[in-house]
């Protein structure tokens, strides 16, 4: 199995419009972030975890084969902007997209023309499923498992997939959670940047501070903002085992 980081940035991306810091104008591909999701494959099964206002210029970089499912965080913007861009993929069968009640009924709100008794020509074929945390999904011979984490005050999904756990927009986690992340070797987990506390997203000493809580033994550092630094410098500040992703990243799991 592998994961692909297709973005890695916050929800304006980096370079950020009208800025001219010394990460918006740094010519490091890594410094360049686009908005946040990810690809888990295997040779039989594709699973993309959120489908962002990026999408389409993300997977132009990646082999065109069938989508299996579309996992979603959760239903803000720079999470789900990208959804119609998977028309394409619709040739090979419908598109199933999971996600928690919440998301499910802004999806039906942000595209209704998808779901109409009589769609126009051309739409993407989207079939939506309502999940809830701890509820098993089998996807081909994958086994994925929802975990709730909170966004602010808006509970939304985290993804435990085999031996990896991909989380995002998290600032604080439920009781019990953490139970569920006692048997990976791999987190991606979100860090806005190292200063100026956030009110819904964690900074990087959070993020540290809740990775050695579970047994993940390598951790990935994804939805940033250019206030994270320059890739090179930023990453000699970490602790062994800690990275920041970068778009593009493929890492063996």
């Amino acid at each position: 199995m592998k994961l692909t980081f297709l973005g890695t940035g916050t929800s304006v991306g980096v370079p950020t419009i009208g800025c001219s810091c010394k990460v918006c104008k740094s010519h490091d591909p890594r410094d360049r972030r686009t908005r946040c999701s990810a690809m888990v494959e295997t040779e039989q099964t594709r699973i993309v975890i959120d489908c962002g206002p990026d999408f389409r210029e993300q997977m132009l970089r990646q082999e065109f084969r069938k989508i299996d499912a579309v996992l979603v965080t959760h239903s803000h913007y720079d999470h789900v902007g990208g959804m119609d861009d998977l028309r394409p993929f619709c040739q090979f069968g419908d598109i199933n997209v999971y996600s928690d009640s919440i998301s499910e009924k802004s999806l039906r709100s942000m595209m209704p023309y998808c779901f109409v008794e009589h769609p126009y020509p051309g739409v993407p074929k989207i079939s939506l499923h309502d999940i809830h945390p701890h509820q098993e999904l089998k996807i081909n011979e994958l086994t994925v498992i929802p975990l709730q984490v909170m966004h602010d005050k808006l509970p939304i999904l985290g993804y435990k997939i085999g031996r990896l756990a991909y989380i995002t927009d998290m600032k604080t986690i439920p009781e019990g959670e953490i139970d569920y992340l006692q048997d990976i070797d791999y987190l991606v987990v979100n860090a806005l940047r190292f200063t100026m506390p956030h009110h819904s997203h964690m900074l990087v000493d959070e993020a540290l501070e809740f990775a050695r809580k579970t047994s993940a033994k390598q951790v990935f550092l994804t939805h940033m903002c250019h206030d994270i630094g320059l890739f090179d410098e930023a990453e000699q500040k970490l602790p062994e085992g800690i990275h920041l992703s970068y778009d593009g990243e493929v890492v063996e799991i």
